[in-house]
């Protein structure tokens, strides 16, 4: 669980520089563009190219996708029902479609599955969390910003976008063995990712955030830490009759908390950013709750 107190501890540190003036007021725009354009990449240039494909973990590798379309569906109608913002929408949309299935992810899963079952999660986070997010995410995030209706503006925006073409250059590149100093030096950037974005959403933390943004977050994270893993249970359990760890591994990863690469890419296109602050950090908090439930109520199904 060490990566897990990581994460809440450099949450701390940001919300810490900001309150006591030790930073400047938007210095999380520097750790963002850092995070999308340096790290992120690095990440996924490492991960997708260490990939082992196999027939048996497409359904896991399927659940994002299943889940940020449900959730794209859900959260438009819920919007006009409780009114809500397009910026809050399309934060909504990317923090409550796409679940944190690596930092927190692989972590849990190794806590309640053992070791066995990261290879699970890395394939549901770099086929499906990191490309949905490359893909359908960034495409929310420039019409929901911006209220784009260019289609080649957003093909634009989706095909330039750093972390899809890393994606790409990883899967051309997966015969290849990297040298070892690239292999070092990717793995260390990508490894600044979830420190630095974390530090990133503390520094957006502020007391005003939760005026105006209640409801929001309400159905933001119960969507993502309640229905979410439900839904997913429902069909692969229940409809599909699946069985096996790796189904119940998949289950989990559907209740983990907001992603933390949605959150920056949110707050870069200007989506709601205090809503986005919340989701991340309230929703991190409360997976550590309901994840062990979860657990629990898969281990007797």
């Amino acid at each position: 669980m060490q990566n897990i107190t990581l994460l809440i501890l450099c949450l701390l540190i940001g919300v810490a520089l900001r309150r006591f003036a030790r930073v400047p007021e938007n210095a999380h725009l520097a750790l963002n563009g850092f995070i999308i354009n340096v790290a992120f990449p690095a990440l996924v240039l490492t991960q997708v190219h260490d990939l082992h494909l196999s027939r048996s973990l497409a359904f896991p590798v399927l659940m994002p996708w299943l889940l940020f379309a449900t959730g794209a569906g859900a959260f438009w109608l819920l919007a006009r029902y409780f009114q809500l913002s397009a910026p809050q929408t399309g934060a909504l949309m990317l923090t409550g479609g796409l679940g944190n299935t690596s930092f927190m992810g692989l972590p849990m899963l190794e806590a309640f599955y053992g070791s066995r079952e990261v290879a699970t999660g890395i394939l549901i986070d770099t086929l499906g969390t990191y490309l949905v997010l490359s893909t359908l995410g960034i495409t929310v995030a420039s019409v929901y910003s911006h209220g784009a209706t260019d289609l080649r503006s957003v093909i634009r925006r989706v095909i330039t976008f750093p972390p899809l073409i890393a994606v790409l250059a990883a899967a051309v590149l997966m015969n290849v063995q990297y040298p070892p100093l690239v292999t070092q030096v990717l793995a260390r950037l990508g490894a600044t990712l979830a420190p630095l974005a974390l530090v990133s959403i503390g520094l957006q933390i502020r007391a005003s955030a939760w005026r105006g943004n209640r409801a929001a977050l309400a159905v933001g994270l119960g969507y993502k830490l309640l229905v979410a893993p439900a839904a997913i249970a429902l069909l692969y359990v229940g409809l599909l009759q699946m069985s096996g760890t790796h189904v119940r591994a998949t289950v989990l990863e559907a209740g983990m908390g907001p992603q933390i690469g949605a959150a920056i890419v949110a707050s870069q296109y200007g989506l709601a950013p205090e809503l986005v602050t919340l989701m991340v950090g309230v929703g991190t908090l409360l997976a550590f709750l309901t994840l062990p439930c979860w657990w629990a109520l898969l281990s007797i199904a």
